[in-house]
């Protein structure tokens, strides 16, 4: 019955969320948490590798999921599920109507929604932050301050202002992954 759980469950997160896969963070960890399919630590390992591989990051994180619960059918069935709702809206959309989002009522949703979707992308980020660098994961416990992984973040959020405020130039993703995939293997092997 785990297929038919992750096929449903990821369903429901691709029908529900707006905003792409940051949006979707917030949601895929309060089920894949409470589901106990995953620690918060497991979590973030997945976010990360999800982060770092080609591809959308909810699709990603869905068939990572997917497939530490049920192998290869249950990632197909958590990326089908988690994919679906999308194809389908976006198909009814292209063929009933191509001026829909011209439209002021819907302009009027999309432009709600978003706030929304600020919201719970921040809200993942404080989240992951306050768990990889203070240790929080609720607000009972006490603080167990990550000094490496503080470092990490210091080195980071240097090397991007050095780039954008010296250099003048924008920072890659990739390569900021692939700076904080070295430092943690420096900086973690001590």
């Amino acid at each position: 019955m785990i297929y038919l759980k992750l096929f449903l469950t990821f369903l429901e997160i691709g029908a529900v969320s707006f905003g792409g896969g940051y949006g979707m963070i917030s949601l895929i960890r309060e089920i894949v948490v409470s589901n106990g399919w995953l620690t918060e630590g497991e979590l973030l390992n997945f976010i990360a590798v999800s982060e770092s591989t080609p591809g959308p990051i909810a699709i990603n994180m869905a068939t990572f999921i997917g497939a530490s619960q049920g192998g290869i059918s249950g990632s197909f069935l958590a990326t089908l599920g988690v994919v679906l709702p999308s194809f389908v809206i976006i198909l009814i959309i292209a063929s009933v109507a191509s001026g829909l989002l011209k439209r002021p009522s819907v302009k009027a949703f999309i432009d709600g929604v978003k706030p929304c979707v600020v919201a719970l992308i921040l809200g993942t980020a404080v989240t992951m932050g306050l768990s990889s660098v203070l240790g929080i994961k609720t607000i009972s416990e006490e603080i167990k301050f990550n000094i490496r992984g503080f470092i990490i973040l210091l080195i980071i959020l240097a090397v991007h202002f050095l780039f954008k405020y010296v250099f003048k130039k924008k920072t890659k993703p990739i390569l900021m992954i692939i700076l904080s995939a070295v430092l943690g293997i420096i900086i973690y092997s001590f």
